[in-house]
């Protein structure tokens, strides 16, 4: 049993922590500030390769594991982007997943390339409007025609929608009161962003305003046979396969902004001079932001373990959730004790920590409620009954 990252995984760290040095502070508060994509730091981590992690070496990727994508994540987040570069640059690191494990050598070599490069940005669309986590009851309809699929319906919270050239889309195929099963019928697509048919609107959010989020309107759009990924009705099953390593990805994002922002008010702590003597000094500052690293510590732990196992192609289901509660939960108290420590100026922008803050509300609410990861563990691990 070794806790700690091999040679080749602190390199990955240290030349991710150097690339985005390049994109400071003040970068990210300015984005921050006026909402804008930050683009180049998007085509800075895709030059590099960074993009392209955990896709196959053989459509241009690194070849390494979602273990590695994670310490590439939490470097990202640690760096001082925070959910912001995180979320700009997280879709082609696991959203393409699908693609790899179920998609055609053609569809791979067609549809990853692109995006790993920076030629093309994705988008994955969804949740919608009214079925929340219930994805099993979405209304998006395809229906097929003639070539392939003709694509009717809405969805929310589609980050990057606004800028992406091609989506990852979940639509039913086949009418709920048609199937056996809620979880058949449904079918998965990666298709071009056709604004001809597609229509977006940007949603006002708390914080990550330069990652934007967006209400997605699809009329008449026209989806190619050859865009579908893996067998009509088995999106569902096909999407499944993705959720784990996009939990884990997000708990090691929660980590690392955890990280800044005890780093930041730690600082903070020992420059501020109070009474004749640095703030620092005093146990109302210096335990609260002890506890908070212990726990955004262990919460590491359990999302580099999470890791491994996909990684080894072992069950991961409970880790990888559990992994992303604590985290989420850890990186929370770490932020909100990073502005409380830092008093008044935990609340001025110039300093960062309310940023962190705000964007650490993120991975607590998605992709999985913190109250379905509780279900979900009472069920699968406690074998209690079903709650819902």
């Amino acid at each position: 049993m070794d806790f700690a990252l091999t040679d080749d995984q602190l390199n990955i760290r240290e030349a991710v922590l150097r690339q985005c040095s390049h994109f400071g502070d003040e970068y990210w508060l300015e984005h921050d500030r006026t909402g804008e994509f930050p683009i180049q730091f998007y085509d800075s981590m895709a030059e590099a390769g960074w993009l392209g992690i955990a896709m196959p070496e053989a459509v241009g990727g690194a070849g390494l594991g979602i273990t590695e994508a994670a310490v590439m994540m939490q470097a990202v987040a640690e760096s001082g982007g925070g959910m912001s570069a995180a979320s700009a640059i997280h879709g082609p690191v696991f959203g393409l997943e699908p693609v790899t494990l179920f998609g055609t050598q053609e569809q791979q070599r067609r549809m990853i390339p692109p995006v790993i490069t920076g030629r093309e940005k994705m988008c994955f669309a969804v949740t919608e409007p009214n079925t929340g986590l219930d994805t099993t009851s979405l209304k998006t309809r395809a229906e097929k025609v003639d070539g392939g699929y003709r694509v009717n319906g809405d969805k929310i919270w589609i980050t990057n929608a606004h800028v992406a050239d091609r989506m990852l889309l979940i639509a039913r195929t086949t009418p709920l009161e048609e199937v056996k099963r809620k979880t058949e019928g449904l079918s998965l697509f990666y298709t071009k962003f056709d604004r001809a048919h597609l229509e977006h609107r940007l949603i006002p959010k708390m914080g990550r305003a330069a990652v934007g989020s967006n209400m997605l309107f699809i009329s008449d759009l026209f989806i190619p046979e050859e865009d579908r990924i893996g067998a009509e009705g088995q999106g569902f099953r096909i999407l499944l396969k993705g959720l784990n390593p996009e939990r884990i990805l997000l708990g090691a994002e929660a980590t690392g902004l955890g990280r800044v922002a005890i780093d930041k008010a730690s600082r903070y702590a020992r420059e501020r001079i109070v009474f004749g003597r640095p703030i620092g000094m005093n146990q109302g500052i210096q335990h609260p932001l002890a506890k908070a690293w212990m726990q955004v510590e262990a919460a590491a732990l359990m999302v580099f373990k999470a890791a491994t196992l996909f990684d080894k192609g072992e069950e991961c289901g409970v880790e990888a959730n559990s992994a992303k509660f604590l985290a989420a939960e850890a990186g929370y108290e770490a932020c909100q004790t990073a502005v409380m420590s830092m008093g008044g100026m935990g609340y001025a922008k110039e300093y960062h920590v309310e940023r962190y803050f705000r964007e650490v509300m993120i991975p607590r609410i998605a992709p999985v409620s913190p109250h379905q990861i509780m279900n979900f563990i009472a069920e699968r691990v406690l074998e209690l009954p079903k709650s819902y």
